[in-house]
């Protein structure tokens, strides 16, 4: 990853902003698999879509996965899922990581578990790392949510990819993304929106 190229874009008010964007446990289990979701799948066009421009501006991209083992505390709430090692914890084909793209294994809901994250994401920006954090992926209400709370507490902004990230229902969704507007102070934004501000922002 060559990281001298990522680009550093500059707001109205010239402050520097660095983004990366984590794609939150697009995998086969939860895409097709045991805990497959209808809606779920609905978000991977527009997925693709950001990961596509994402690649083309060189902005670093995370692949956030569960790697489960039998003693995780979720074993409990959802049954077995995602476990490490199996076709079900792969990142589903429609948006297979390219090798410049990171792969971050978390066995909890949250992004940062084990602070792997968290390191992997100082790395980037010749160490200066992101300012700005754009959440794609699944649940809303669940992994979203904690991943957000925790970027939050660590001082980053972010951005909810309102049509890049789905719950198992529409009620769950809209509670997320309200949650986490009004307890993080997280930007709830149309892929469409997001692409035009970074490209708005790229001309300053």
């Amino acid at each position: 990853m060559n990281e001298k190229t990522f680009p550093i874009s500059k707001n109205k008010d010239n402050v520097s902003l660095r983004y990366t964007i984590l794609v939150m446990d697009m995998l086969n289990d939860f895409i097709y698999g045991r805990l497959k979701s209808a809606r779920a799948r609905k978000i991977v066009p527009k997925i693709k879509y950001l990961l596509d421009f994402a690649r083309k501006k060189n902005i670093p991209i995370f692949y956030c996965n569960d790697e489960h083992l039998l003693s995780d505390p979720e074993m409990r709430v959802w049954g077995a899922h995602a476990m490490k090692g199996t076709k079900g914890a792969d990142v589903i084909k429609d948006i297979k990581p390219t090798n410049n793209d990171r792969m971050i294994p978390k066995r909890g809901y949250s992004a940062f578990d084990q602070r792997r994250l968290e390191k992997a994401l100082k790395s980037t920006y010749n160490g200066k790392g992101p300012s700005t954090i754009i959440m794609t992926g699944i649940h809303t209400h669940l992994c979203i949510k904690h991943s957000t709370y925790d970027a939050f507490r660590m001082g980053f902004d972010t951005i909810i990819a309102e049509d890049g990230v789905s719950a198992f229902t529409k009620k769950d969704h809209i509670f997320g993304l309200g949650y986490m507007k009004a307890n993080y102070g997280a930007k709830i934004q149309k892929i469409s929106q997001i692409i035009r501000d970074i490209n708005e922002q790229s001309k300053l």
